[in-house]
């Protein structure tokens, strides 16, 4: 059997090595992916993001037990968007490892940028798309952080969970940074510390104006995942989410926006690698740049004349 086969037939070996390939983006990942794609779109993805330090790994390992209770299979995705040494999200798995059973029904996958954080959405999107083809019931997806690659991961969650803590004083902060138009519920773990009450009330106070605009009541949970404190209560409202989704259309709306930016994504790929390809076979180039350098000539002109040659298209102004 191919490992391709031996992915399909349920082989969590196969599983891993077809991740890495995935991950690496060794030659022909995307055709692996194409075959792939077809078996997904059936697990459902929570996302889990916030400053570090806010117990989102606890969080996760929780909620995970809580799912797996149920009899669901979990494939979690922890993303470290800076270095693999930082002790984040990769501690996080290692604490988890040590938890959950070793039964098949849980799949864990570190990610980190390794230096660069391009491409970093993309590749958590096609790692994911990897463990629904698998056959995960849900996916759950940490990040850390709160910058525009954790926003790109988690847009192609179904539910995102903003996770922050009470001494942090992060709450309007959060908000400013743009959490507040992402989240689908607001989690204030290790609530036992002081001023949990406060900044729960802060929230509310803040998310009020838009609460009056969506039918979605955008929910502060206090939790403590390391007491295993009110998780049941932040689950119900995962599952009120998916089913306020479900039931209004936003979840099929949602699911084709996720579609048409993974086709731009895939256009973009493949017309840069053109332009790239194409830039390096003009003849004259150092003269090109030169004209540039010695301001006879202007980036913006070249450039667009050059797009218009390799591509036939013409720039839109």
């Amino acid at each position: 059997m191919t490992v391709l086969e031996k992915f399909l037939s349920g082989d969590q070996a196969a599983l891993a090595r077809i991740i890495t390939f995935i991950e690496d983006r060794q030659e022909k990942y995307r055709e692996v992916l194409a075959r792939l794609y077809p078996q997904s779109g059936r697990a459902v993805k929570i996302g889990f993001t916030g400053p570090p330090g806010a117990g989102k790994s606890s969080l996760v390992n929780s909620i995970a037990r809580l799912l797996l209770a149920r009899g669901h299979r979990i494939g979690i995705i922890a993303v470290d968007p800076t270095s693999p040494f930082t002790g984040g999200a990769l501690l996080g798995d290692r604490i988890r490892m040590v938890d959950m059973p070793t039964d098949g029904s849980v799949y864990i996958r570190s990610m980190a940028t390794r230096g660069s954080s391009g491409g970093l959405a993309a590749a958590t999107g096609n790692v994911a798309t990897a463990l629904d083809a698998f056959g995960f019931d849900f996916i759950l997806i940490e990040t850390v952080g709160v910058g525009q690659v954790e926003l790109d991961i988690v847009d192609t969650c179904d539910t995102v969970i903003v996770v922050l803590v009470p001494e942090s004083g992060d709450a309007i902060q959060a908000l400013k940074a743009g959490l507040m138009e992402i989240a689908d519920i607001f989690a204030i773990n290790k609530a036992d510390r002081p001023g949990s009450e406060n900044i729960v009330a802060e929230l509310n106070m803040v998310l009020e104006l838009k609460r009056n605009k969506i039918e979605w009541d955008l929910p502060v949970i206090a939790t403590e995942a390391i007491n295993n404190k009110n998780i049941d209560r932040l689950l119900e409202k995962i599952d009120a989410h998916l089913g306020y989704i479900k039931t209004s259309g936003l979840f099929e709306k949602h699911r084709r926006e996720q579609i048409k930016n993974k086709l731009f994504g895939v256009m973009q790929f493949h017309f840069n690698n053109l332009i790239r390809q194409e830039i390096g076979r003009i003849t004259d180039l150092d003269k090109v740049i030169s004209d540039i350098y010695e301001g006879k000539s202007d980036p913006f002109t070249v450039g667009e004349s050059l797009l218009k040659k390799i591509s036939g298209i013409q720039p839109l102004h």
